[in-house]
C-alpha cells in the first residue's frame, strides 16, 4: 500500500478551548513557537508524504495560509539575518503541497474523511488528526506506512491507556497472538466502553486506509449525535479485509485537551536548550 497523500481533518469547532478558539483555529495554537498543525504536517512530510488535504470549515482559512510562501516575511528575516527562523518557515512552506476541501456540515470524522474523496481518488492514503501529537524519532505515520506495505493491510495506530481513562477512547479487541512485535489483528472495535472493555489498547488519530473506505462511508448510517462515525466504517471494512493495529513507538500528547496542550508545551519547551534552565527553575519554584 504505497501512500503519497494524507487527509488532515481540521473542521472541528474546538469548544474545549473557548473563548480563544472563537477567533483562532485550535490547530494554530502554538506548542512553544510552532502551531500544532505544523507538527502534524511535518510528521507527514518526514514520512515521505508530500500532498496534504485539509478538511476545513468556515473560519479555518488561516490554516492553509500558514503553509503558503510569504515572500515579504522571508525577505525581512533575510535582511535581519534571522536565518534560523527563515529556515524554519521556508522548510515547511516548500516541503508540502497543500490543498483544502470544505466540510460544510459538522457530521463527524467519517464525513470529514469522505469530503476528501475527490482529492484522494482510488489510492490508499493516510489520515492524521490535528489534535494528536506524536513525538517519535521515526514519524508515527511512517512507522504505520511500513506495516501497511509489509502486510498489504489497513493500519490503525494504537497505544496503551490506564484503566481509568479507557472510557475516553475507542478500544481495540486484538487477537491474543500478535502478528509481529507491536502488530495485532483487530477482532473488533468498540467506542468508549466503560464496563468490561476488551483491552486497554486505544485507537488514536493515525490511520492508513484503502480507497474502499469511501464507499463504506457513503453507506454508513449516522450514529450518536447524527454523525457518521469512522469507527463504524472501520468495523465494516474489517469484515472485508483484516485491519491491523500498530502500537507505535513514541509519546503521544492530546493537544485537543487543555491539560494535554499544556503538557505538550512543557515537554517540547524542556527540549529547547534556551528554555530548559528557566522552565526547570520555574517548575521547582512552583513545587516548593
Amino acid at each position: 500500500m504505497k501512500v503519497t497523500k494524507a487527509v488532515i481533518p481540521v473542521a472541528g469547532l474546538g469548544t474545549r478551548f473557548l473563548p480563544a478558539s472563537k477567533v483562532v483555529a485550535k490547530e494554530l495554537f502554538p506548542i512553544v513557537d510552532r502551531p500544532t498543525i505544523h507538527y502534524i504536517a511535518e510528521e507527514a512530510w518526514r514520512a515521505g508524504i508530500r500532498q496534504l488535504v485539509f478538511v476545513t470549515a468556515s473560519g479555518k482559512g488561516a490554516i492553509e495560509d500558514y503553509f503558503d510562501i510569504d515572500n515579504g516575511l522571508e525577505l525581512f528575516l533575510e535582511k535581519k539575518g534571522d536565518l534560523e527562523r527563515l529556515r524554519m518557515i521556508r522548510e515547511i512552506s516548500r516541503a508540502v503541497e497543500v490543498h483544502s476541501v470544505r466540510q460544510k456540515q459538522q457530521l463527524g470524522l467519517g464525513h470529514a474523511i469522505l469530503s476528501a474523496r475527490n482529492f484522494i481518488g482510488d489510492e490508499p492514503f493516510a489520515v492524521l488528526l490535528g489534535d494528536d501529537l506524536v513525538d517519535a524519532k521515526k514519524p508515527c505515520i511512517g512507522q504505520m506506512m511500513q506495516v501497511a506495505e509489509k502486510y498489504k493491510a489497513p493500519v490503525i495506530a494504537a497505544f496503551r491507556v490506564p484503566e481509568d481513562k479507557i472510557e475516553r477512547y475507542g478500544i481495540i479487541d486484538p487477537d491474543p497472538r500478535p502478528v509481529a512485535k507491536r502488530v495485532w489483528n483487530v477482532r473488533r472495535m468498540v467506542e468508549k466502553k466503560r464496563i468490561d472493555p476488551p483491552s486497554n489498547l486505544a485507537i488514536i488519530g493515525r490511520y492508513i486506509l484503502p480507497a474502499r473506505i469511501f464507499d463504506i462511508l457513503e453507506s454508513t448510517q449516522p450514529g450518536v449525535g447524527g454523525e457518521i462515525q469512522l469507527t463504524d466504517a472501520l468495523i465494516a471494512l474489517n469484515q472485508e479485509h483484516q485491519i491491523l493495529a500498530y502500537e507505535f513507538e513514541g509519546d503521544r500528547y492530546d493537544a485537543g485537551d487543555i491539560f494535554g496542550f499544556i503538557q505538550a508545551n512543557l515537554i517540547y519547551g524542556l527540549r529547547r536548550p534556551e528554555l530548559k534552565p528557566r522552565l526547570l527553575a520555574l517548575l521547582k519554584q512552583l513545587c516548593e
